[in-house]
């Protein structure tokens, strides 16, 4: 497996797990072959979600309760409004790269749908949407380096991942 030109890997942490869902925090990481090479993170208001028409399930509501101290924290630090969030991250957002989510239909569809409900084009394009969950599955053997930071932290979780779909490349 070859990781040639620009890669995004994105992880959001939802007060849901459908395509509508709120997002509480976008964490991303750019890299390439060798490496990470930036970082993107911002906490959102989820009230600026709702607000967009995002919708809360209450089941995952429940979840984040059973969470640990350092992934509930992320609930105590004030968000930005999610269309301004969302402006940054396409800024941000290097041009032709690959976004990568974990999961077929969760982090970039979540992603995507956010921008239609503050009527904004992504950042990337359809080609353009990668799984990490089907790659980390076809490669079973090649294991993650120990996560650096907080579980359900979006930009730790997103630089686990980039960093783990790294080393699966290198080792494909």
């Amino acid at each position: 497996m070859k990781l040639e030109g620009k890669h995004v890997m994105v992880d959001l942490e939802t007060l849901g797990n459908r395509s509508n869902s709120v997002i509480i925090s976008l964490g991303a990481a750019e890299f390439n072959a060798t490496g990470v090479t930036s970082t993107f993170y911002r906490r959102i208001d989820p009230q600026s979600c709702v607000d967009n028409g995002l919708e809360i399930d209450v089941s995952t509501v429940l979840w984040w309760m059973q969470q640990s101290d350092a992934a509930r924290a992320e609930f105590k630090v004030p968000g930005s409004h999610l269309y301004e969030t969302l402006q940054d991250f396409f800024t941000w957002f290097p041009q032709d790269a690959c976004l990568w989510g974990n999961g077929a239909t969760f982090d970039n569809v979540i992603l995507g749908n956010a921008y239609g409900a503050v009527k904004l084009d992504k950042p990337w394009k359809f080609w353009n949407d990668r799984c990490y969950r089907t790659i980390k599955n076809m490669y079973p053997d090649v294991k993650a380096d120990p996560l650096v930071g907080a579980a359900h932290n979006a930009l730790d979780d997103a630089l686990y991942q980039a960093r783990h779909l790294v080393k699966i490349a290198s080792a494909a």
